[in-house]
């Protein structure tokens, strides 16, 4: 295929994902799911539905953001702004679909300038039993008691100049909270004690950007997590690279340079490879081996897919099949994670912005006017259903159990089959 490039033989490392949070059944500990990749593999979720079909409830949600839900027992926790990102809030909404909680965390004077399809509250919390992390970019980070909704601490000084708005959500891991700090001024890695909001390490990006326009070093992906309790690597794309870090420590164990910046999308793992996306104007897919040292440019790629790849959702993958979805005209892509090679593609038609996730069979895809469609997985593409709602997603999705969530531009929605 012309879109699929390839520059070594596939190394097979014994490399899975390391769980983030708990994969605990009913809970949703970040954007994407127990492991970080949007798979709710045992859930039975619809196929169908609409605003009065299938819609166990709904709730109008106050102020604006882009946030992803994420739930703990029978909580779920979103970020939300208003007075045009002049109030920074946390909201709390019940499994019942009551708004428990609404709390003021931080107050902005002068809000900073976001890109059109971005909000003031766009990086998504991450949630343990009895805390709730949230991250506003430099506007603050904050964690919360989820019993009593009470603030526990907060910091305001672990700053960047994001040029269009924040986007990278915070993840856990051990006794830290890890966040990207990419701006068009500064580009480092932080990492906070997690009980007390403290800087545990912090770490510059080492390649060098001196001759990089600084519109072209900002970056808004969220890092992930693989390897094993005694070997963790975390993999954080960045502008113009990639890097990989022990997260114990911050200690870079490898970088792979490429030319972009602005990438949204989260890496996924899986058969021994990361698979990283480039950028936004002109965004490729690389499959990397995620076992190197130092400077891995020209040795570590083992494919890169070029061709209608995605700006904002991030990938999914199942069983030896990678899927992506365009920002513009949402054409699904489906390849095969080991080669590259393409086994289809299809026309969904739309714009979109949120990650797609796979439940069961299924893969759903949603886009920026309240589409959703359904499609099979495997190497054959067919369409199981669409299904509309009032309005369109900028948020990903969560699930929980049998129920899934989805935030559009007005309310959070719970979307789940009749006696479930």
């Amino acid at each position: 295929m012309s879109n699929v490039r390839f520059t070594h033989p596939l190394l097979l490392c014994l490399l899975a994902l390391c769980p983030i949070g708990s994969a605990v059944a009913g809970n949703w500990p970040d954007f994407r799911g127990p492991a970080g990749n949007g798979r709710a593999a045992s859930a039975r979720l619809p196929l169908s539905w609409s605003e009065t079909e299938n819609v166990r409830w709904k709730v109008e949600l106050p102020g604006q953001g882009w946030s992803t839900p994420v739930a703990w027992d029978d909580q779920l926790w979103m970020t939300s702004a208003d007075d045009g990102g002049k109030s920074l809030f946390v909201l709390c909404v019940g499994s019942d679909g009551t708004l428990r909680h609404r709390v003021k965390v931080f107050t902005v004077e002068k809000p900073a300038p976001i890109n059109q399809l971005n909000s003031h509250a766009s990086p998504s919390p991450v949630i343990e039993a009895g805390r709730i992390y949230v991250h506003f970019g430099t506007e603050g980070t904050a964690c919360l008691d989820t019993a009593t909704a009470r603030v526990v601490w907060t910091r305001r000084d672990v700053n960047l100049d994001h040029q269009e708005g924040a986007g990278s959500s915070p993840i856990l891991f051990g006794r830290l909270l890890i966040f990207h700090c990419d701006g068009r001024d500064r580009q480092y890695i932080a990492a906070l004690d997690k009980t007390t909001g403290k800087t545990a390490w912090l770490v510059d990006r080492s390649i060098d950007l001196a001759k990089v326009p600084s519109h072209a070093r900002k970056a808004f992906s969220t890092p992930l997590l693989v390897g094993d309790k005694k070997s963790p690597v975390l993999v954080s794309p960045a502008a113009q690279g990639c890097y990989a870090y022990d997260p114990r420590t911050g200690r870079e164990l490898w970088h792979l340079k490429y030319k972009g910046f602005s990438s949204v999308p989260r890496p996924v793992a899986g058969g021994g490879l990361v698979y990283v996306v480039t950028d936004f104007a002109q965004p490729h897919l690389l499959a990397i081996r995620p076992n190197g040292r130092g400077d891995v440019t020209g040795s570590h790629v083992n494919w890169s897919a070029t061709a209608q790849m995605p700006a904002t959702p991030s990938p999914v993958i199942a069983d030896g099949l990678i899927y992506t979805v365009t920002d513009r005209g949402g054409v699904v892509s489906c390849l095969d994670a080991e080669s590259g090679k393409l086994q289809w593609r299809h026309r969904l038609g739309g714009n979109f912005s949120a990650s797609p996730i796979i439940a069961g069979d299924r893969v759903y895809f949603f886009d920026r006017k309240g589409t959703t469609t359904v499609l099979q997985r495997g190497r054959q593409v067919r369409v199981l259903g669409v299904n509309r709602l009032a309005a369109g997603l900028m948020a990903s999705p969560a699930v929980v159990g049998d129920g899934l969530f989805l935030r559009t531009r007005m309310g959070l929605y719970r979307i789940e089959a009749a006696g479930g």
